[in-house]
């Protein structure tokens, strides 16, 4: 449906964790995002607490994603008066896609484009082209707003775990080998990372939309 009335929000970073804005919050400009939700099982949350634990030997101040999803797009800026029509943009674009699979084990180190945080993420190494079909759509609908497009060469994962600052270097190397051979040890792995992909959602402000996938 359309989105609701406007609601104050405040930016006190203490509220999540030290981190910082990429922009700053002005009243009317909703920060809008498009991505694939992941539903944890308890499996999934077994391998993520060894992994976890491991990181935390390399950077204490790690911390555990509490939602995870896979990002089709960059969080963007929208005016309010702008998302009823965006909403209806993407859900005409994204009417025709079906239901897929995507395979994400592959341990990798991220940082945001201001390297104020630091992420370790599963990396997807199989569904790649369905995610860009994805994008594509999405870009285009992000096009007709004048808004940025995603990543020209997307790196698809899932966020499992952040901390403030780029400390990237401590993550990598013999930590990523590591958290790799975690996963690869871990029991039903190959199955556990299979994630299907049942809907679309984009969330704006404190609004959620929902794409079912056919």
């Amino acid at each position: 449906g359309d989105p609701g009335p406007e609601e104050a929000v405040s930016d006190d970073s203490s509220r999540h964790g030290g981190r910082v804005r990429s922009f700053p919050h002005e009243r009317g400009n909703w920060a809008t995002h498009v991505y694939l939700p992941c539903r944890a099982q308890e499996e999934f949350l077994e391998l993520l607490e060894l992994l976890v634990s491991r990181a935390r030997t390399y950077v204490s101040s790690l911390a555990a994603m509490e939602e995870f999803h896979l990002s089709l797009s960059q969080c963007v800026v929208l005016p309010y008066h702008w998302i009823g029509p965006f909403v209806r943009a993407l859900k005409e674009r994204l009417a025709t896609f079906h239901r897929f699979f995507c395979v994400a084990d592959q341990v990798k180190v991220y940082t945001n484009e201001n390297k104020t945080r630091t992420f370790v993420g599963l990396e997807v190494s199989a569904g790649h082209f369905q995610l860009l079909e994805l994008v594509s759509e999405v870009d285009r609908a992000l096009e007709e707003f004048d808004l940025p497009t995603f990543y020209k060469d997307p790196s698809f994962h899932i966020s499992l775990a952040w901390c403030v600052g780029d400390l990237s270097s401590r993550l990598e190397g013999r930590c990523l080998q590591e958290l790799q051979d975690i996963v690869d040890r871990f029991e039903d792995s190959a199955l556990l990372l299979r994630v299907q992909w049942e809907e679309i959602r984009c969330k704006s402000g404190n609004k959620y939309f929902s794409f079912p996938l056919r």
